[in-house]
């Protein structure tokens, strides 16, 4: 790991020729976030030490019941973001509906999309978990945000990333040129550039899929599934299988060792005929990101980045990860191959 000392707003401005996004209120945007971000990691570090474990009793948009700390950094990460002064409205994977800029704060023109506790079901068991992050620029003339403002295709966000709660808090993220990895140095309380200018291997050694859900599958995702466990693949051996269970997670690990990540669409829930992930706080966020390190990411049949979301919480199949593996897993399933 090289530690350079640079902050991410030092970075940010040093490389602001190259990075269009790179204002004043992006960078404003972009410390708020990191803020929150901190907030939430110390009380992640002590969420066995406190009554933050457990069910809120309260079901979130997904379905899902909500995890005390998930409610809790939802909260954090709206209320700081409000008061940001560059956004003009906000969606979180736990609010059925866009979340508007009350009208006391000042308004910008960025929209921010996120997962605020990625990964959460493992909380109680201390694996990694994240928050994941998406930045776009509101395009229409209209005074307030709805949420056709929301409903773009993944190529047209402005930075996107995700902060990593391990045994280190990290912020990997992009603005479109490359990909940064920040680690907060909690001594000084800022994160430094510590893996600047990641780039996945093309082809990786481990793939990560929920092999529960097989019987789920059809015979094309059963197909490219197999094509990773066999020695019959162009890599000449079996893939390793690594599934943690935490996207973020899952993720973090293949961005830097190379691999791929599989969440293919299955029958096991009708209500949930394409999958499980969401497009806009999940997919598209962390397509951009390995697109940027040199990776590839599709839903089987197309890229991730061109697809335009036709709802707020749409959910998509995600095969993504080294190059040449998303490639060929594509292939598989799309008949193609």
């Amino acid at each position: 790991m090289e530690n350079t000392g640079i902050t991410v707003t030092e970075h940010l401005l040093i490389h602001q020729k190259e990075s269009p996004m790179a204002t004043g209120r992006f960078t404003r945007l972009l410390s708020e976030l990191i803020f929150a971000a901190k907030i939430v990691s110390r009380e992640v570090n002590k969420a066995g030490l406190v009554d933050i474990l457990g069910l809120t009793g309260e079901i979130n948009v997904q379905g899902e019941e909500v995890k005390k700390l998930d409610d809790y950094a939802n909260r954090i990460l709206i209320y700081r973001m409000q008061q940001a002064g560059v956004l003009c409205a906000m969606a979180s994977e736990e609010n059925a509906d866009i979340i508007e800029i009350p009208d006391k704060y000042p308004k910008g023109d960025y929209i921010l999309v996120f997962d605020p506790l990625d990964g959460s079901s493992n909380i109680d068991v201390n694996v990694n978990i994240g928050t994941i992050f998406s930045i776009h620029r509101k395009t229409s003339d209209r005074s307030h945000a709805t949420v056709q403002d929301f409903l773009r295709k993944g190529s047209e966000q402005v930075a996107a990333g995700y902060f990593l709660y391990g045994p280190s808090t990290m912020l990997i993220y992009t603005t479109g040129n490359g990909v940064n990895g920040f680690t907060l140095d909690p001594s000084v309380g800022e994160f430094l550039l510590s893996h600047p200018d990641i780039r996945i291997p093309e082809t990786g050694q481990c793939y990560s899929v929920n092999e529960s859900n097989y019987t789920y599958w059809d015979d094309r995702v059963k197909k490219a599934v197999e094509y990773f466990k066999t020695p019959e693949n162009d890599r000449g051996k079996p893939y390793t299988a690594r599934y943690i269970g935490s996207l973020v997670a899952d993720f973090h690990r293949n961005l830097f060792r190379g691999g791929i990540f599989m969440y293919p669409a299955d029958n096991k829930d009708p209500s949930k005929p394409r999958g499980k992930l969401r497009l806009l706080c999940e997919a598209a966020p962390l397509s951009f990101v390995i697109e940027q390190a040199g990776g590839a990411a599709t839903d089987g049949q197309q890229r991730i980045l061109d697809i335009e979301a036709t709802q707020l919480h749409e959910r998509v199949p995600l095969f993504i990860g080294s190059k040449k593996d998303v490639e060929k897993a594509t292939a598989i399933v799309s008949g193609e191959a």
